[in-house]
């Protein structure tokens, strides 16, 4: 459960870092690879640590989440 927990910190503050960077700094916006990237990993750490406590909604959120980061990440790259 410690490991899940480790998983879950890192993802928050991936999902964190993504997000204030998006209000401060004009080279992370949610039209950069970097921000997607941000989203994915967060999301998929926090898909992982909801599953682990079977925390349904969180689960179900972080899932929307990661596939629109996966979408967006593949529009950007195209």
């Amino acid at each position: 459960m410690a490991a899940a927990l480790i998983v879950g910190i890192a993802g928050m503050f991936c999902i964190l870092i993504a997000f204030v960077l998006d209000e401060f700094e004009w080279y992370l916006t949610r039209d950069t690879k970097g921000y997607n990237l941000f989203n994915i990993f967060g999301s998929g750490a926090l898909l992982y640590y909801g599953y682990t406590l079977q925390a349904w909604p969180f689960v179900i959120l972080n899932l929307v989440w990661l596939a629109v980061a996966v979408i967006k990440l593949m529009r950007i790259i195209k």
